[in-house]
């Protein structure tokens, strides 16, 4: 509707000027995952997190801000996560090293960096699209699906947040296991990070399944939002049971600087997934736009795992 595309100008006009510090961040945290510093990792993320709610209490509860306090919020937590990581690899600007611009503009090496970048910016870009459009879609039918739809989003990202560390877990084992050359370290390395991975997933689903209800309560304050909610309720029991290779897999070739066919897989998932919303989002509407997002978190781990067997073959 106009009222909800005015709140959301009205925060986007706001949450842009925080672009640098969230990109900022995605490369300090980059560096602390790849020198086994996760702890790091979870500082800033307390802090961004933790100040985020507390200036939304302020801003939004407190002040009345409305949709602007959550985007200020948000742009000063994330700002302050940013000093936080500085201030944590600050070490690496101790020596010279950072500042020897033949190695840090060596051209073999920016080249290489590039074309890894390039091809993991395509396969991001491309989950963002299938992200984007699967709101987009909802919010063809009316402004409490599209609302129910975000509500429910956020079981997807609370289950992303947490497969992330297993992820993360598998980016750095299996990349210390491709550069020594280690065949069983790696194996090892895929088999215990993917065990604890879809542990979890599993744990999440019958979370989910359980206090989900209860879960849309706190998220939601309008009833029609919470019923529509709780009706589309058990496509968040699956998605983290069906999801859990998917982002394994993710870990698991960054690890291995596999970028082209992380490129490769999530653009033929992606065909997959557009597929599905044209037969399936006809004929049962905000279900079949679930169980297409579905089918293209279960496509991205298909289409990885029949790829997986060529890095242990050239590795061994």
């Amino acid at each position: 509707s106009p009222e909800v595309e005015s709140l959301a100008r009205d925060y986007m006009s706001i949450r842009v000027f925080s672009a640098p510090a969230a990109i900022a961040i995605y490369g300090i945290t980059g560096w602390l995952i790849a020198h086994e510093r996760t702890g790091g990792v979870l500082l800033v993320q307390l802090l961004m997190n933790g100040l985020n709610i507390l200036l939304d209490l302020i801003f939004v509860l407190g002040f009345e801000w409305g949709v602007e306090g959550v985007a200020i919020a948000t742009l000063i937590a994330e700002y302050a996560g940013l000093a936080l990581g500085l201030y944590l690899v600050r070490d690496a600007f101790r020596g010279r090293d950072w500042r020897n611009w033949a190695r840090v503009f060596d051209r073999v090496r920016v080249y290489r960096m590039m074309i890894v970048n390039t091809d993991i910016m395509i396969r991001s870009v491309l989950l963002q699209i299938a992200f984007v459009s699967f709101l987009f879609f909802g919010s063809s039918f009316d402004d409490v699906t599209l609302a129910a739809n975000q509500v429910l989003l956020q079981f997807l990202y609370i289950t992303s947040y947490a497969m992330d560390g297993f992820a993360f877990a598998a980016e750095a084992l299996v990349g210390q296991a491709i550069g020594a050359g280690a065949f069983s370290r790696l194996r090892r390395s895929v088999v215990i990070t993917s065990i604890w991975g879809v542990g979890s997933a599993i744990t999440y689903g019958i979370v989910f399944a359980i206090f989900g209800g209860v879960i849309i309560d706190l998220m939601a304050t309008a009833e029609e939002v919470r019923a529509a909610a709780r009706e589309y309720l058990f496509w968040m029991v699956l998605a983290p049971i069906l999801g859990a290779a998917s982002w394994m897999l993710d870990g698991i070739f960054i690890g291995a600087v596999r970028a082209r066919e992380m490129r490769n897989m999530m653009f033929w998932s992606f065909l997959v997934y557009c597929g599905s919303v044209a037969l399936l989002m006809p004929a049962f509407g905000n279900h079949g736009l679930w169980a297409a997002l579905i089918i293209f978190f279960v496509t991205r781990g298909i289409t990885l795992g029949c790829v997986y067997p060529r890095i242990e073959r050239e590795l061994s």
